[in-house]
């Protein structure tokens, strides 16, 4: 069984701790329609991706 040698410190235990946080996720506004979509993803909404159209969109009603 694996036994630590000597207890760890607030601040080792703290250091290792920081990089768990949350972090909210990144959205860029689409320079032609103003919609916000994820970096380096299509834009659902349109289905153009780095002014291409690389996706059909269907029309809602």
């Amino acid at each position: 069984m694996a036994v630590p040698k000597s207890k760890i410190t607030r601040s080792k235990r703290n250091m290792r701790r920081a990089h768990d946080a949350l972090k909210n996720d990144a959205y860029v506004e689409d320079k032609t329609t103003g919609e916000l979509h994820r970096p380096h993803h299509i834009d659902l909404k349109t289905g153009m991706y780095r002014g291409r159209q690389v996706m059909k969109v269907k029309e809602r009603f």
